[in-house]
């Protein structure tokens, strides 16, 4: 049951942060930014296609993807918060969009590691059982 809890967490987090940049880029201007634009579009089909494989394919293969994607994700984000900016881009963590983008992502990596040991822990006791 806690397997299945952090599962759906994942998937939400996964699918959450791909809906933020998907709005970002199809409603806030996102998508007039050079390189920033088509990364966020590699965002959104990355965090639906990562999404299907954590709720259908019960490996740890794509639970660590999702948390390879959170972090990845979140860390372009703080890149972005610093005065260099990412390709250009400064933002200024002001808007719910950037709010919801952390959480999510943030969501990614903890609850994605979180199913890793749950996974695990029921491998062992399938083995043991």
């Amino acid at each position: 049951m806690v397997a299945w809890l952090l599962r759906i967490l994942v998937v939400l987090g996964l699918l959450g942060s791909a809906w933020v940049h998907w709005d970002l880029w199809a409603n806030e201007g996102f998508d007039e930014i050079q390189t920033i634009g088509p990364l966020f579009l590699v965002n959104v089909v990355a965090g639906v296609v990562i999404a299907v494989a954590v709720l259908f394919w019960r490996h740890w293969l794509p639970v660590l993807a999702a948390i390879g994607f959170g972090a990845a994700t979140l860390g372009a984000y703080l890149i972005s918060l610093t005065p260099g900016g990412l390709f250009g881009v400064r933002e200024q963590f002001a808007t719910s969009a950037e709010t919801w983008g952390v959480v999510t992502e943030a969501g990614c990596v903890v609850f994605g590691v979180a199913l890793l040991f749950a996974q695990r822990v029921r491998r062992k006791q399938g083995v043991l059982a």
